[in-house]
């Protein structure tokens, strides 16, 4: 528990800290456990807007995470709630300011809002004091609701929220929404980019890459753990790999419709020229002044490397190919033509890269890929059952799929989280 000297060092400490993270998704994580920690607050939801309701989307809760199992993860339905003052989050987001609850449970007759105990009830858990704070853009319009529940005292007990927390809570909400809009748009551009390459090929949509960049965390997470890497790594390589894992089939805007977008098998040429995107997609990345722009190319560049050394593109030299027209290569028909294309671009892969050799991010998202590939509809064949998907991946386990990762997936937890990456991130009707 923070007293307060140590609550405004660490305030002063917090922007920098918040705008060092990039991911929406990993932000509100960061910013849902900084909130508890300056309170001592043992549960809280984070709420996003968009138009007039407000997303459930991120929550945390230490009592009931004390009661999983090793390796568990709380999960939560996703759910909307309009923006109006009928609930609590509602009410918040529409007034635009906060409210400071001694008891959820009571609320006089004379207020507008109420707060609904089925949750509460489902999983044997009490909400007591619960303070309420609207998330506002710098031109003040709420942009999202913070919510944190049961304040604890040094003894444990649940306590009421103070003024002097409420007014701590909301110097850090202005601190945090700063942050929030710096996320939204990092996350806006890197789904515009998406959006181009899901103009080229249908598969690439926006829920199809959140879902593969929090598999990919996720995985990435239970890997470290078993490696000893430390938390400061740790958070800063979640942040990256979430975006990257998103961008890692960016470069199949440079393969032209008639190839991604064709119907039937590919051609010999056609599927070596597909192989390409792997170095295209790198290429936009060459210009490396962060880290994020490092772990983009690795992903980019390798992520359909396979464990026994049979994929694409090998130890290829991006830097030697930089003027690639695949354009050009594909204006002649002709046999002849045709064989030399083949020969040009055979003489470009290398030898697949192997086991460790193949960089373990690309290695996480190969993996994250295909489980999503497998799992979703596609307009050409139906989702597959989880135990059809499993099957065919441990079957690939040291063959296409580094084989600890295909262990780590198949813990019964993983999937569990993953089914609930499912359910947040679905695709469109």
């Amino acid at each position: 528990m923070l007293n307060e000297t140590e609550k405004l060092n660490s305030l002063m400490e917090l922007g920098i800290k918040l705008n060092q993270v990039h991911d929406l998704d990993i932000l509100m994580e960061e910013l849902l456990t900084e909130a508890r920690r300056f309170v001592n607050a043992d549960a809280g939801s984070i709420y996003i807007r968009e138009e007039d309701y407000l997303h459930f989307t991120y929550t945390q809760n230490d009592t009931l995470q004390r009661r999983m199992g090793t390796g568990e993860k709380l999960i939560y339905s996703t759910f909307t709630i309009p923006v109006n003052t009928k609930t609590i989050a509602g009410y918040v987001a529409s007034e635009g300011r906060s409210l400071n609850l001694p008891d959820a449970y009571i609320i006089g007759p004379e207020a507008s809002y109420g707060f609904g105990k089925e949750f509460d009830q489902q999983v044997d858990y009490r909400s007591r004091s619960m303070l309420t704070i609207p998330l506002k853009a710098g031109n003040g319009s709420v942009i999202g609701v913070l919510q944190i529940i049961n304040a604890k005292d040094n003894t444990g007990n649940v306590v009421v929220f103070s003024d002097r927390d409420e007014k701590i809570m909301m110097l850090f909400a202005s601190i945090a929404s700063a942050a929030l809009e710096h996320a939204y748009v990092s996350r806006a551009l890197l789904l515009r980019m998406i959006r181009m390459a899901e103009m080229r090929d249908p598969k690439e949509t926006g829920a199809h890459v959140n879902r593969v960049g929090a598999y990919s965390v996720e995985l990435y997470e239970r890997w470290a753990k078993r490696h000893v890497v430390s938390k400061k790594e740790l958070e800063r390589n979640r942040d990256s790999l979430r975006r990257a894992a998103m961008l890692h089939d960016v470069g199949k805007v440079a393969i032209p419709d008639r190839i991604l977008k064709k119907k039937g098998q590919l051609q010999k040429r056609e599927y070596l020229v597909m192989q390409l995107h792997t170095i295209c997609g790198a290429q936009l990345f060459l210009d490396r002044q962060s880290e994020f722009d490092d772990m983009a190319l690795e992903v980019a560049l390798n992520h359909h490397e396979r464990w026994d050394g049979n994929g694409y593109p090998g130890h290829v030299d991006i830097t030697a190919h930089k003027n690639l027209n695949i354009e050009k290569m594909l204006e002649d028909n002709s046999d002849a033509a045709s064989e030399l294309v083949i020969r040009q671009i055979k003489s470009i892969l290398q030898k697949g890269k192997q086991k460790e050799e193949i960089p373990i991010f690309a290695r996480i998202v190969a993996l994250a890929d295909v489980y999503d590939a497998l799992s979703s509809k596609r307009s050409y064949k139906d989702a597959w059952h989880e135990s059809d998907v499993c099957s065919v991946i441990q079957q690939e386990a040291g063959t296409h799929f580094d084989p600890e990762l295909v262990e780590i997936l198949m813990d019964h937890s993983c999937l569990s989280v993953f089914r609930s990456i499912q359910q947040r991130y679905k695709d469109p009707a």
